[in-house]
């Protein structure tokens, strides 16, 4: 499995980064994070999504943690990709509804490189969260686990 640098967290602008490099073609990377059987290999348990589309809904569940609505704001086939979802664990969540209020939005840009593809994740939007802080830390570390989960994930199918 190819080693990436883990997140970083931007305290100031309240973002969560990550870039990670993985060996295999921007297809195989892109329908690991849009189509829903690939998305549950490695972020989660279950997805569910209504379609691949811009304003389509759904739900990414994690043991523990329960469901988290999400809906697709921003779609560039094997580009790009960006996923509002609300996650504020301290608020009920409802059903497959996002609280634009009190949500973040985190994006993907997938770019080719040799053989292989580099992806980058920014998450932003934490200012709207019940504690910015602490969802801003458990996040860097979520998106380093996942990401590497990811990158095991898409390299032993490629």
């Amino acid at each position: 499995m190819t080693t990436n640098p883990p997140a970083v967290s931007d305290l100031e602008g309240l973002t969560v980064t990550r870039t990670v490099t993985i060996d295999a073609p921007v297809e195989k990377v892109w329908a690991a994070i849009t189509e829903p059987e690939h998305i549950s290999r490695w972020f989660g348990q279950r997805t569910v999504l209504d379609e691949l589309a811009l304003g389509a809904r759904g739900v990414f569940s994690f043991d523990g943690y329960g469901d988290f609505p999400v809906l697709i704001e921003e779609l560039e086939p094997l580009r790009v990709i960006a996923y509002r979802w609300s996650n504020d664990n301290t608020r009920a969540l409802n059903g497959t509804d996002v609280d634009p209020e009190h949500s973040t939005v985190f994006r993907f840009t997938l770019e080719p490189v040799g053989a292989g593809t580099v992806l980058t994740v920014v998450e932003r939007g934490f200012g709207t969260l019940t504690d910015p802080q602490a969802a801003l830390e458990s996040n860097r570390g979520g998106w380093t686990a996942e990401l590497d989960e990811l990158v095991a994930y898409v390299e032993s199918i490629a």
